[in-house]
């Protein structure tokens, strides 16, 4: 449905299996994340912040004193590791790691553990898998494109 007075309505005939999946796509500083976590609230979706999950890998890698610059070593310890949403907070391995991840050591390295092709692969199937069962609001770049090309809304 196309909005009306700057409003989106969704139907619920319109969600996808009887869950809703909102894309919201666009470069760093557009306003991606404060618009998806208000609209998270008003539709009551788990919000699925991409960046955080950048973030949280960065802060095991750091934890763990994996070498950032050591494709294989970040590769490996990607593949067990474990990023989950619950309740609007990010949990990495079971523990919740929200602030941790916002530090300078995090926001210092997470580019270096982020250009890094098949760490954004595995990434992108852990995001699709946590859009798979769910309804929820994604933001972040190329969710609309690549990450969540079928989603039942996107805003780019």
């Amino acid at each position: 449905m196309p909005p009306v007075g700057g409003y989106c309505f969704i139907r619920r005939e319109e969600m996808t299996k009887g869950r809703l999946v909102v894309a919201i796509d666009g470069p760093a500083g557009a306003g991606k994340s404060t618009i998806a976590r208000n609209v998270s609230k008003i539709l009551d979706l788990e919000y699925i912040d991409t960046g955080a999950m950048y973030r949280a890998l960065t802060l095991k890698v750091i934890k763990n004193q994996v070498d950032i610059q050591d494709k294989d070593d970040v590769l490996k310890l990607v593949q067990s590791t474990s990023i989950k949403f619950k309740n609007n907070k990010i949990y990495l391995d079971g523990v919740a790691v929200d602030k941790e991840i916002r530090r300078n050591i995090v926001s210092n390295n997470v580019s270096n553990v982020a250009k890094i092709k098949e760490v954004r692969e595995q990434l992108v199937a852990m995001q699709r898998e946590l859009a798979k069962d769910s309804s929820i609001i994604m933001d972040g770049r190329d969710i609309g494109t690549v990450v969540l090309p079928h989603a039942d809304f996107k805003f780019f």
